[in-house]
């Protein structure tokens, strides 16, 4: 891997896709189950009996979407660290 170019706006634009794509799938996945986790939870109490387990399915779709997000950010975040110690020469 190479460190990032920024000598020109195109390669700053083409640094910022790449950064935007490390981490999508999660990002993407997590933010579904937040919604989806969102609305479980808000809908809830049209399930009748069934409104608790409803709830706690919501609750935890809305945990896990969280745990995705975050990753995604975590990986976002190491993969720009690397890139850009490659600018100094590899040190910490």
């Amino acid at each position: 891997m190479t460190g990032p170019d920024f000598s020109d706006e195109a390669a700053v634009k083409a640094y910022r896709a790449e950064l935007r794509a490390v981490g999508r799938t999660p990002r993407l996945a997590g933010f579904a189950l937040v919604v989806l986790g969102a609305l479980a939870s808000w809908s809830a109490p049209q399930f009748g009996g069934a409104g608790p387990v409803v709830q706690g399915i919501g609750y935890a779709a809305l945990a896990a979407g969280w745990v995705l997000m975050l990753a995604a950010i975590f990986m976002r975040t190491r993969h720009h660290r690397r890139r850009l110690s490659e600018l100094d020469g590899g040190g910490r």
